[in-house]
């Protein structure tokens, strides 16, 4: 599993004025400032041909260029070149490349704007949402269009992505707020005496 996102004033991060028109570059201009995006999630990909649906919570933090997920017995941190996995169930920790291409839980590389395969087609306030359209032409991008909803402060609620086979992924937010970074947020902790697997070599 690997993931896609985030604010005060505090941040210094710029709320959305009425006929502000370019919500999504302000939300990349947020991660640019160094501000965190840290929230509850629930991941859900629904497989377009048989309809069987996968889902996961957890808790994830974004930055710039790196992101950590907590679901369930397992926690993933990746800043932007490797991948940490520690799965507690097996008390084991795998190190690997980090390969966008393969993450196939990529809100961070979307709301941050890391993944410059994607235009911006629409962008507009629905009521007390702000509602953006992305699409790609990159046959090789994880996804074909992303819909991202935030709210007017240009807090992420919700991504929803179709991806090349047509599987609908759907991400929602709870609790979503910008923090400040601090050492050790992207750390990875684990027990001394579990397993470690270096797949980089």
């Amino acid at each position: 599993m690997a993931i896609l996102l985030f604010v005060g004033v505090s941040l210094g991060v710029p709320h959305l004025a009425v006929g502000q028109e370019n919500p999504f570059a302000d939300l990349k201009e947020t991660f640019e400032n160094g501000a965190i995006f840290k929230a509850d999630f629930h991941h859900q990909t629904v497989d377009s041909y048989t309809q069987d649906t996968v889902a996961s919570d957890g808790e994830i933090w974004v930055g710039k260029k790196q992101y950590k997920v907590q679901s369930g017995p397992q926690t993933v941190v990746v800043d932007g070149k490797i991948s940490k996995v520690y799965d507690q169930r097996k008390n084991r920790v795998i190190v690997s490349k980090y390969i966008p291409e393969e993450d196939d839980f990529a809100p961070s590389r979307i709301l941050n704007g890391v993944d410059s395969t994607f235009v911006v087609q629409k962008e507009e306030r629905q009521g007390d949402e702000i509602y953006i359209r992305l699409t790609s032409d990159d046959p090789f991008a994880i996804y074909q269009e992303v819909e991202i909803f935030l709210s007017t402060k240009l807090t992420p609620k919700k991504i929803v992505a179709v991806d090349p086979a047509d599987n609908v992924i759907t991400t929602t937010f709870e609790k979503g707020t910008f923090v400040d970074y601090s050492d050790g947020l992207f750390s990875l902790e684990y027990p001394e005496n579990a397993e470690l697997v270096d797949m980089r070599n």
